[in-house]
């Protein structure tokens, strides 16, 4: 783990977070400021800096992470459907300097996955 890692912190207990799920490998929260009715972000508890960083050792992490997603998508009020966003590097959005999936979902996820540039 990552000591000024904010995720970091939130394993080791030391930040607050509203969890819905934790086990040995990996742990999902609220987002503090969610975009939308569900908004979960679903970490690994090893600090990994990016999904760029990953390795063919982290496969099942990474496997099992996707599976909960699922999961936690329905369990969360997304039962027909949710996306699954990694942001990657700063060009990609990343904020947080450690790897997480958002998952997001609702009523409201109507609409184009991504909008089209004004000139394309």
């Amino acid at each position: 783990m990552s000591e000024d890692c904010i995720f970091c912190k939130i394993v080791r207990g030391e930040i607050p977070a509203r969890k819905v799920f934790e086990n040995d490998e990996m742990l999902a929260f609220h987002d503090i400021h969610p975009l939308r009715p569900v908004h979960l972000l679903l970490i690994p508890k090893k600090h990994i800096a990016s999904l760029a960083g990953v390795g063919p050792e982290d496969a099942p992490l990474l496997g099992n992470m996707m599976a909960a997603a699922n999961r936690l998508a329905v369990e969360a009020g997304s039962p027909e459907g949710f996306r699954l966003i990694v942001n990657v590097g700063s060009i990609g959005g990343q904020e947080v300097p450690h790897l997480h999936f958002h998952i997001v979902g609702g009523p409201e996820m109507v609409g184009p996955m991504l909008r089209r540039a004004e000139n394309s």
